[in-house]
């Protein structure tokens, strides 16, 4: 992985067989971010677990094995005590260009992942919600 930081903008390559979440939680510390927003991700992953959110408890979640195109990836990171929280959704495709998309639990890259992270100063935070299940944003 690499990264460089300019005006609270930072953008990171995380390279083949790297782990994703594992490679952001190292950017987010080495540029010292407690609450940021993923702009933009592309790139190609090797594995990934993407989920659905059902209804309260109820997650379905599906692994996929082939190389797929990342098209997109946004979503919001936070602090939470001594680690990070990612809520990050991705789009994906295959090779029959078939896109599909949800909620970004895992992955690996295959090729290449670039990520634009803006870094904020707004205070975020989640909190299990007792109606849904979720952990929502609060501000």
């Amino acid at each position: 992985m690499q990264s460089q930081e300019k005006d609270s903008l930072i953008v990171a390559r995380i390279f083949p067989n790297e782990n994703v979440f594992e490679q952001l939680k190292i950017v987010c510390s080495k540029h010292s971010i407690k609450a940021g927003i993923v702009l933009s991700g592309i790139g190609q992953l090797g594995s990934v677990e993407l989920g659905f959110f059902k209804e309260k408890g109820n997650y379905a979640n599906q692994k996929f094995g082939a190389p797929l195109e990342v098209l997109g990836i946004s979503g919001i990171i936070s602090k939470k005590e001594n680690d990070f929280d990612f809520h990050l959704h991705i789009s994906l495709s295959d090779e029959q260009k078939n896109a599909f998309g949800g909620h970004f639990i895992s992955g690996v890259v295959s090729v290449t992942l670039e990520l634009v992270v803006l870094k904020t100063e707004i205070k975020i935070t989640r909190q299990t919600e007792e109606e849904t299940g979720l952990a929502g944003l609060f501000l």
